[in-house]
């Protein structure tokens, strides 16, 4: 079993920063392939970032390339989304997601929800203009 916790939402002003981080428990954290999606009201969850379980690839929405960063440390179990130049369109809660298994590829990144098996609870990122 997997359980993840996200913390570092907030409110934020326009052009601001927000680091987001979720902690893994288990021991199959150095196995999973993650990503961060959000939700806003009324949208269908979307991907924002995803990395490989090694860490070397990763993957962005177009929305958010040049001004996300997504990276983790396996020595700890947390995958962090680092959130630049913040626009009221990045306004929505933000979820942790894991696909742990031995049969997920080092260098793999996976972009659809239904490629998860587990979500944090998620946080709410608020961005005013």
């Amino acid at each position: 079993q997997v359980q993840l916790v996200e913390s570092g939402g907030g409110l934020v002003q326009a052009g601001g920063s927000l680091r987001l981080s979720c902690a893994t428990s288990g021991r199959t954290f150095s196995s999973a392939a993650m990503g961060w999606f959000r939700q806003a009201p009324g949208k269908e969850r979307e991907l924002v970032a995803a990395i490989s379980k090694s860490g070397i690839n990763t993957n962005y929405a177009d929305s958010v390339t040049g001004r996300f960063a997504i990276s983790r440390d396996n020595a700890k179990n947390t995958v962090d989304l680092q959130m630049n130049s913040l626009k009221p369109e990045d306004t929505a809660v933000y979820y942790c997601a894991a696909r742990p298994g031995p049969i997920v590829r080092s260098g793999a990144v996976y972009l659809a929800p239904t490629d998860y098996n587990y979500w944090g609870q998620g946080t709410q990122v608020t961005v005013s203009s």
